[in-house]
């Protein structure tokens, strides 16, 4: 009996010149077009109001549910998964409207940004807008991880200045996380009275590592936390009232945490840092199902993580390990497996096992 023949392994660089040739490397990924997803009958309906130019527009109704977004190539993939898994949970998917924050020193992809949103999304209602990271750069320190060190990671800061002013509130969402429940119940998060933010916290968390001996051991720099009960939140996942915001001046707040940062190394970690210094014990709380963050693994060594104990209405690969790297390199965690149904991108070949 003849043996069957067997295939001859395929090269790496075979695959990678198949990438090149079919445009799906990264910065020219392909997408399919997703479904399109109706409003449920009680669903009310957007205002539309007219803007400045007279032009009409969903950008400021208040009976909308905005989410900001940062957006760009190395992200992208993680970023469509994520709007398609917001308006296929939501029950007012024509309500929704989509703020995508782009970085101005690339303005060569937006084209290429708006483009493939508007074929895979086609009824979508967004903008996109462009982000001064230049500006950013010079107050960034470096960090435990150079991924963090990102400009556009610290667009979240500038939301209330580079959003309309028409726009009252918005859900912050990072790109490595999907949404599997209606959003317009993270968007009707009460604030309370006081409240610029919501997010979910996390007590149990030893706050004091987020930040170095030099900061607690400077009794003007530590006091910072008298008279607040400061817990972890990850920002990734936040609601914020732009209004109170604004009237904070909380973007200058930040800037100065960061600019004395650069003068003296008071915490390790990113863009999340600063935010604590603000918000940490005067947020308002969102339930944990909301951040089941984590999931990307240990930011040194990629580890897999668990889900936290609860009911899950949000999961986030925070961490070092994003999904469609992990599912391409044929390398996943458990649950990336919950991750690769909201995945557009389209391959160019398939291989037969």
């Amino acid at each position: 009996m003849p043996k069957p023949s067997v295939s001859p392994p395929i090269s790496i660089s075979f695959l990678l010149l198949l990438c090149a040739i079919s445009g799906t490397c990264n910065g020219d990924q392909r997408f399919k077009e997703a479904p399109k997803f109706y409003n449920s009958p009680k669903c009310r309906s957007i205002r539309r109001q007219m803007e400045q130019d007279q032009t009409s527009s969903d950008v400021c109704s208040d009976d909308a549910v905005h989410v900001a977004m940062t957006i760009d190539a190395t992200y992208l993939r993680g970023s469509m998964a994520a709007i398609l898994s917001v308006i296929q949970h939501s029950s007012c998917p024509e309500s929704i409207v989509f703020h995508f924050i782009s970085a101005a020193s690339k303005q060569s992809s937006a084209p290429f940004l708006n483009r493939t949103i508007s074929n895979s999304f086609p009824y979508l209602k967004f903008q996109i807008y462009p982000f001064d990271d230049d500006t950013v750069s010079g107050l960034i320190s470096t960090s435990i991880r150079s991924a963090l060190d990102c400009p556009l990671n610290y667009a979240r800061n500038y939301l209330a200045n580079l959003l309309p002013p028409c726009v009252h509130k918005v859900v912050y969402l990072d790109s490595d996380l999907v949404l599997v429940d209606d959003i317009a119940k993270l968007a009707a998060t009460p604030l309370g009275p006081n409240s610029a933010l919501a997010a979910p916290e996390y007590c149990n968390a030893n706050f004091t590592t987020y930040f170095t001996p030099t900061f607690w051991s400077n009794p003007s720099l530590s006091v910072t936390f008298a008279n607040r009960k400061p817990c972890y939140f990850n920002t990734g996942v936040m609601v914020i009232d732009l209004e109170r915001w604004r009237e904070g001046d909380y973007t200058t707040k930040i800037e100065e945490w960061m600019e004395l940062q650069k003068r003296m190394r008071i915490y390790e970690l990113g863009s999340l840092p600063p935010f604590l210094l603000v918000f940490a014990g005067n947020i308002a709380s969102v339930d944990h199902r909301w951040n089941q963050h984590g999931l990307g693994g240990d930011n040194f060594r990629g580890l897999c993580r668990d889900l936290h104990p609860g009911p899950v209405s949000l999961l986030h690969w925070s961490g070092k390990g994003k999904p469609w790297v992990r599912l391409d390199a044929n390398r996943p965690c458990p649950l990336d497996a919950l991750w690769a149904p909201y995945d557009l991108l389209e391959t160019p070949f398939a291989l037969e096992a």
